[in-house]
């Protein structure tokens, strides 16, 4: 299969480990010029660059994931050093905001949102003004399965990622024809962010009807092909990488 992604850009954001991670590493795998890594903390999007190699084709910048100046950041690098930002993936995400919404601390409700919902437009809007208006481009939102069902003590975290699902269509149908705009919904997947939900693995593999929580390679995989030629007449779409388990009753 011929991807067509030679010789383009990507931005990353949340990229130093987990699925950011192995994104980066997928993309770089089909001849990409340049890849921008981003986190918050320089010691860990160091180490990931080192993980990934291609020290002349890995970027890592120190940058926020909710901030314009964070976004400028990142994609002025983009520019700077390899010249274009064809690919945005909207990676970054935290959900500190375990229990119900009637009792979360607000500010940490505010603060999950802005770095799971804003900052994706932010990033987004950052990207269109400095170089897909004019160039053209692909966005991949990384949203999840909980966008799409409830969840106990979840609802902080999965209000701001449906928010994401219904901003990837409407960001879709505004950037359109010349940016396509998609998403990735995973469901369990093996990364540290998700750890309580999958620290007895059996039980939560037994709720996905492929029976087992996912790896961070299988959602790379999904992004990278919606980010290719391949996907070239797909947008404003989130995709379930999942085993299932949005289809599934025993996930509420």
């Amino acid at each position: 299969m011929e991807y067509g992604l030679e010789g383009r850009v990507a931005v990353i954001t949340g990229a130093s480990r987990g699925i950011g991670e192995a994104i980066a590493a997928g993309l770089l795998e089909k001849k990409l010029r340049g890849v921008v890594i981003t986190s918050r903390r320089s010691e860990n999007v160091q180490a990931a660059a080192q993980r990934l190699g291609e020290a002349d084709r890995v970027l890592p910048v120190v940058a926020r994931s909710d901030t314009e100046e964070g976004a400028e950041q990142a994609i002025g690098a983009a520019l700077e050093r390899f010249g274009s930002c064809d690919i945005l993936v909207n990676n970054a995400a935290t959900n500190p905001a375990y229990g119900p919404l009637t009792d979360v601390d607000l500010g940490t409700i505010t603060r999950t949102w802005e770095i799971n919902l804003l900052g994706p437009l932010i990033y987004t809007r950052v990207a269109w003004t400095a170089w897909m208006r004019d160039q053209g481009g692909v966005i991949c939102n990384i949203a999840s399965v909980g966008g799409r069902l409830p969840g106990r003590g979840m609802g902080a975290y999965n209000v701001s990622k449906a928010g994401l699902i219904y901003l990837t269509r409407h960001l879709a149908y505004e950037l359109a024809p010349s940016v396509r705009v998609v998403g990735v919904a995973p469901g369990v997947v093996r990364t540290r962010l998700s750890r309580i939900l999958w620290e007895d693995e059996s039980q939560a593999g037994a709720l996905h009807p492929l029976g087992r929580i996912g790896e961070p390679v299988e959602v790379a995989s999904a992004v990278v092909f919606l980010c290719s030629d391949q996907a070239d007449w797909i947008t404003g779409v989130t995709l379930d990488v999942d085993g299932g388990i949005a289809h599934s009753s025993a996930y509420i």
